[in-house]
């Protein structure tokens, strides 16, 4: 029997959070106990002991993949970086978020999304973290009936959102939208007016939720992108979509809640105090009890960030840690297996020291293997190396000294 012992931490479970003791048998919390129990065991010098959080939500690859507009770089070396920096900012499991659409405009199709799709499925089996796959899926092309049994097929493909793409409707609004087109395009406001219409009316005329949610319910968690309105919400909850994923509007928020659909909302937006684009702040949603879930959307820092500000904020460790791993596995239907520190669950764990607005973390355990590892509690200035200057930069240096 592999077993181990974190003791001198405090633990933070859906009941309490207190300093105490987890013993780890064979990748299984075994015991979950107050105050130190053992005189072995690891001390972890007081420092934060927390489920592993699980991220429904990430943009993140896009960023390694396409640090630049027009520089991409291989996905696994993408994948690689990305499943580091995500072990580093406590993340256990991750839900990158892969774009199905046919926007060519935008260096999109359904072929390279499900391509793309694919290799992810084959490169989590090497990863330091668990790597699921969340797609955003367009339903306003015809484009996407080519490709359902294929979705279906991907075995880490857990979750789907209908991603709107009638311009104008959702996260970026109309108006909004004729000034940003005025600027790239160079055309005046009346033709981008008729430009927008015409995509407007091509793509509200298709509308195939109906096949998607025939094809992946079921089989996948249905949920809707950006909703904006009480129509998005119905509409959506009617082609069985359990989950409103930032919404953007506090009716819409509401409209999810009073139909019994989860609420997701982004750690940045609380972080930040606001959304980045003026549409619903989470603390304003939270403040009507709106929300069940935090994921990091574009920015991995934040999960943890989150969970700081919220404690900052009067909300205790225990409900800070719901919204950001024990939630996201309720939604999973993962719950038995992750996403809190109770007896009979894998040891998904990581240990941290809590900064102002972000945490410095030095552990990570995935079903009880250490997969990461720092040393937070000892800093000492680096070393300062003074290169060695060539004799023509010197003579360069000497002569700019003299001028």
């Amino acid at each position: 029997m592999n077993s181990h012992i974190l003791t001198g931490c405090r633990i933070v479970t859906p009941e309490w959070d207190d300093e105490g003791t987890v013993v780890v048998e064979d990748g299984v919390i075994a015991e979950v106990l107050r105050g130190r129990h053992f005189s072995a065991g690891e001390d972890l010098a007081g420092q934060w002991l927390t489920p592993g959080c699980i991220d429904i939500h990430s943009d993140y690859l896009e960023k390694e993949l396409r640090p630049r507009p027009s520089a991409e770089f291989p996905l696994p070396l993408a994948f690689h970086f990305m499943d580091q920096r995500a072990a580093a900012c406590g993340l256990t499991t991750v839900m990158s978020a892969v774009s199905f659409s046919d926007k060519v405009e935008n260096g999109r199709s359904f072929a390279s999304a499900v391509e793309r799709a694919q290799g992810l499925d084959e490169l989590r089996q090497g990863a330091l973290v668990r790597h699921l796959l969340h797609a955003r899926l367009d339903p306003n092309t015809d484009a996407v009936l080519q490709h359902l049994d294929e979705l279906k097929a991907i075995e880490s493909l857990k979750l789907t959102v209908f991603n709107d793409s009638v311009p104008g409707q959702r996260q970026f609004r109309y108006e909004d939208l004729v000034r940003k087109r005025m600027d790239s395009m160079a055309k005046s406001e009346p033709e981008v007016r008729a430009i927008l219409d015409e995509q407007i009316a091509q793509r509200s005329a298709i509308n195939h939720r109906g096949p998607i949610a025939e094809t992946l319910a079921g089989v996948q968690i249905l949920g809707s992108h950006d909703d904006t309105t009480v129509a998005h919400v119905d509409e959506a909850h009617a082609f069985s979509a359990t989950l409103s994923e930032m919404p953007t509007t506090i009716e819409a928020a509401r409209r999810a809640r009073e139909l019994g659909m989860w609420v997701c909302m982004g750690a940045p937006n609380y972080v930040r105090g606001g959304s980045h684009c003026g549409n619903l702040a989470c603390k304003d949603a939270m403040a009507e009890d709106l929300v069940d879930i935090i994921c990091s959307d574009y920015h991995f820092p934040s999960m943890h960030g989150t969970v700081v500000r919220m404690m900052a904020d009067g909300i205790s460790p225990s409900r800070s840690f719901d919204y950001v791993a024990l939630n996201p596995a309720r939604l999973l239907g993962m719950d038995d297996a992750i996403g809190s520190i109770e007896v009979g669950k894998q040891a998904d764990l990581v240990a941290f020291e809590a900064e102002d607005a972000y945490t410095r973390v030095s552990r990570v355990w995935l079903a009880g293997r250490e997969r990461y590892r720092s040393n937070p509690t000892e800093r000492r200035a680096p070393e300062v190396l003074v290169p060695k200057v060539s004799e023509p930069a010197a003579r360069v240096a000497a002569g700019m000294a003299s001028a």
